[in-house]
């Protein structure tokens, strides 16, 4: 990638992007923004999407008798998908998303 392209990525709020060493990092490569998807918004996270399917699949049920294990069964899984990959293709329409933040956002004001 060239070196004057920004680079955008897009996580979760997950504690540890947002760690000190983390934040120094990015200072230090202002080409590199985060941007983070709302809270209880899992869905806008393409890998939550992909790690649902081993999770339903194979993970919830199963039973691993090591770490070891567990990983082989990911990795199995990861194998078997880059045998046929197909890329992701986003169906919600912006509109869609906007409004189901506000839904999520009223219903978080209404509980609090």
């Amino acid at each position: 990638m060239p070196a004057d392209k920004a680079i955008h990525v897009i996580l979760d709020n997950y504690a540890t992007h947002k760690q000190p060493k983390i934040r120094a990092w990015l200072a230090r490569h202002p080409r590199w923004t985060f941007h983070f998807v709302p809270t209880s918004c899992s869905w806008l996270n393409a890998i939550e999407g992909f790690f649902a399917k081993p999770t339903r699949g194979r993970l919830k049920n199963g039973v691993f008798d090591s770490v070891v294990d567990l990983q082989a069964a990911i990795n199995r899984f990861i194998k078997e998908h880059n045998e046929d990959p197909r890329p992701f293709v986003w169906k919600a329409s912006p509109h869609d998303i906007i409004a189901a933040v506000r839904r999520g956002h009223q219903t978080l004001e209404s509980i609090h």
